[in-house]
């Protein structure tokens, strides 16, 4: 007789009980992560009326493989560019957020008689919310479109990016067990130093090779090239000391900056299930029924304090951030829960032994409450603010509502601020290239040559002579190459006093240059001489050969860039504040009852207060539509309105169709902005009609803020007075020609 291995039976067993709940909690409209943890309190080993899991150690060798297809996932939905893209006000919610969070968790752990180290772990289990409750509440609840969903999915970015580094830091902490300044200062540094480093040899290598490889792949190789650079990365994290889940959301995010993400997505979205559904049955095999019994005031007490901190400290944040006070109520308590990074920071302390066996399943139990609590929080999260601006003092609603409208303006960067920037960006990345560079001379080129084909100093010169061949065009774009050209010459010319600060920068560029120079040669001799020896060459030849470094490293700085921007995103939208407008994207299904009809015919503009800014058609951009335009099946049609007027409007297209097309008129140059009106404006004292903005820059006047007035929708015959605010959808590569030329 066959003897069937254990871990199949027990695979089987935990499929199959995940199978049956999942379609249960899918029955009542449920989370299936709860369903899955369900499923893994009743086949682990505390619950014995049915067969349970025998061998533990398989199991959690698949639940790690979980983590790292969850984190794989999370890194092709993160992206880099969207964490750049994200914009202030996300990233100011989200860093309030979690600072507040950590300090919540880690006074309500010692409030409560803990250890400092299952505080501090409380701490960042609550720090961090989840995106795939958040995202799945919002499909379910039709508020997608709504103004802050935006916001709320810019937060989620940088929680993600936070989490990353929480992992590394509590990792670091509990093996020092204590609160080492220094070593977690490292651990940072460490952390970023990677980032960078993998951040630009993954954009200019993964996209290079996918596109040179695209007419040999197909669906299968596909796959099993996104998860071969899946692993290879994890095994690179582990390498230099980082966690697996780390190294799979740095290649995640890598592959989500390439053309090919979508499709990447869509083929492990299949695996990534299958193997997150194990790693959250072995979240639940954890809970022991006992334990919650035992700890039900600490869940209660904490399940309150994550309700209410991260309601207060989210609101706050974006209040802070200059969102109206509407948005940031609602902000608040869309973000009030915790999931899957959670359940990731609780299995770190245990698979460290720093944390006691009850922090994991309260932990769990807290999550799985909040996740019941979420859909109703963000129904109510709306008569709330309704009930505050009824309640708070009429003093305080309007100076947030003035806050906000000051922070709306348009931010100008002076010369200083982008040389400064410019100039920082230039040595961080390029300081972090030669180390690498220097690093794998010393340590790995080093040693190959001289054990494999020639000994001695002879072998010590090659190794160097290699190394400063590879640093060259690096060492040129760190110390020589011109940065932010007009910037530079403003400030040389206007103003005589900046020519010191700017030539201290100079000297600064090139001392780092010398500096990494003298590091690498002093990897190979201890002698001065030498070192002064090789100086003098390697800035005799970077001198020499100027104009060929100069023409090398534009060919690799064109390719980064191009790769990176490869799968450009729409670009953010500005906003209309308080007027809570924005722009969105609805696509006409076959069986709307849009299909067919005119624009004139619709009159949704009449009806619902929104003007359609655009309709895609195919490959055909239909820029500002004219009123005898129809609507055909599968156009998409940017619309802008308020978040009542396109939640109403919404239900008339019902479908959705998400391919990537491109066109001569990109979606990206039909952007809304903010255009001032002075005497020296072309369209002053001009009618709306009489300006041409419809036919000259495809644009639509959609609002105007005069003397404290707002008018949303003028009429056409509205003419342009001295210090008119102006809000314009168009394409904005023509707006400002029109408006802004003196």
């Amino acid at each position: 007789m066959l003897h069937l291995p254990v871990l199949i039976t027990d695979l089987g067993l935990i499929l199959a009980a995940a199978g049956i709940t999942t379609l249960l909690f899918k029955k009542i409209k449920q989370p299936l992560v709860l369903g899955y943890i369900l499923a893994g309190l009743l086949v682990g080993p505390h619950i014995n009326f049915i067969p349970t899991v025998t061998d533990n150690e398989s199991i959690h060798i698949w639940a790690e493989i979980g983590v790292i297809f969850l984190l794989f996932s999370l890194g092709l939905e993160f992206s880099f560019k969207k964490l750049v893209k994200v914009g202030g006000s996300a990233s100011i919610t989200a860093i309030v957020e979690v600072v507040c969070m950590l300090l919540i968790g880690f006074v309500a752990g010692k409030a409560m008689g803990w250890k400092t180290m299952d505080s501090i772990f409380l701490g960042g289990i609550l720090s961090v919310s989840s995106t795939t409750i958040i995202i799945r509440a919002f499909e379910e609840l039709g508020v997608k479109h709504k103004k802050f969903a935006g916001l709320v999915f810019g937060v989620l970015i940088v929680e993600d990016l936070v989490a990353i580094l929480l992992l590394v830091l509590l990792s670091t902490l509990a093996v020092s067990q204590q609160f080492a300044g220094a070593e977690m200062f490292f651990s940072i540094l460490k952390l970023l130093f990677f980032l960078i480093l993998w951040f630009i040899g993954g954009i200019f290598l993964v996209p290079t090779f996918l596109k040179a490889t695209k007419k040999l792949m197909n669906d299968e190789t596909m796959l099993i090239v996104s998860i071969a650079l899946c692993l290879l990365m994890v095994l690179l994290a582990v390498k230099v000391g980082f966690s697996p889940a780390l190294g799979a959301f740095i290649m995640g995010s890598i592959l989500a900056e390439t053309t090919q993400a979508e499709k990447i997505e869509h083929l492990t979205k299949s695996v990534k299930d299958l193997f997150a559904a194990i790693f959250f049955v072995s979240v639940g095999m954890l809970i022991d029924p006992s334990i919650l019994i035992d700890y039900a005031v600490p869940i209660l007490i904490i399940t309150i304090a994550t309700v209410l901190g991260k309601f207060l400290s989210s609101g706050l944040g974006a209040l802070l951030s200059g969102q109206p006070l509407k948005t940031s109520v609602q902000t608040g308590m869309s973000l009030a829960q915790i999931g899957e990074f959670s359940f990731i920071i609780a299995t770190l302390g245990l698979t460290l032994k720093v944390t006691s066996d009850f922090l994991y399943p309260i932990a769990v139990a807290v999550s799985a409450i909040t996740t019941f609590t979420t859909p109703y929080l963000i129904k109510a999260s709306e008569p709330f603010y309704l009930f505050l601006e009824r309640t708070l003092p009429k003093s305080w609603v309007a100076a947030i509502n003035r806050y906000s409208s000051s922070t709306a303006g348009i931010t100008t960067m002076s010369d200083w601020k982008t040389l400064l920037k410019s100039y920082t960006f230039n040595t961080i990345i390029h300081s972090v290239i030669l180390i690498a560079i220097i690093f794998l001379g010393s340590r790995y080129l080093h040693p190959f040559i001289t054990k494999n084909l020639i000994n001695g100093n002879k072998g010590i010169i090659i190794s160097l002579i290699i190394s400063l061949i590879f640093m060259a065009p690096f060492l040129w774009a760190l110390a020589i190459r011109r940065i932010e050209r007009k910037a530079h010459s403003h400030l040389w010319l206007n103003k005589k006093y900046t020519r010191g600060p700017l030539i201290a920068l100079e000297v600064l560029r090139v001392a780092l240059a010398i500096f990494a120079v003298c590091f690498l040669i002093f990897q190979f001799y201890n002698t001065w001489i030498a070192m002064v020896i090789a100086l003098i060459l390697i800035v005799t030849g970077m001198i020499v050969f100027s104009r060929k470094l100069q023409a090398f490293y534009d060919r690799l700085e064109h390719r980064f860039l191009y790769n990176l921007n490869a799968r450009e995103e729409q670009n953010k939208q500005p906003e209309i504040l308080p007027w809570d407008t924005h722009l969105t994207e609805l696509t006409i299904a076959p069986e709307s009852s849009l299909v067919g009809k005119s624009l004139i015919e619709l009159a949704v503009r009449e009806k619902y207060g929104v003007n359609i800014a655009l309709i895609e058609r195919g490959n055909m951009m239909i820029p500002t539509p004219g009123r005898n335009e129809r609507l055909y099946p599968n156009d998409k049609v940017m619309l802008i309105g308020t978040d009542d007027q396109l939640a109403a409007v919404g239900e008339l297209f019902k479908g959705t169709n998400n391919e990537n097309q491109e066109s001569a008129f990109p979606k990206k140059d039909m952007t809304l902005q903010k255009i001032v009106i002075n005497t020296s404006s072309p369209v002053f004292a001009q009618s709306i009609r009489e300006s041409g903005i419809r036919e000259k820059t495809q644009g639509l006047v959609v609002g105007i803020e005069r003397n404290g007035i707002r008018i949303l929708n003028p009429d056409s015959d509205l003419i342009f007075e001295n210090e008119d605010i102006v809000w314009i959808v168009g394409n904005n590569k023509k707006i400002p020609d029109l408006l802004k030329k003196a």
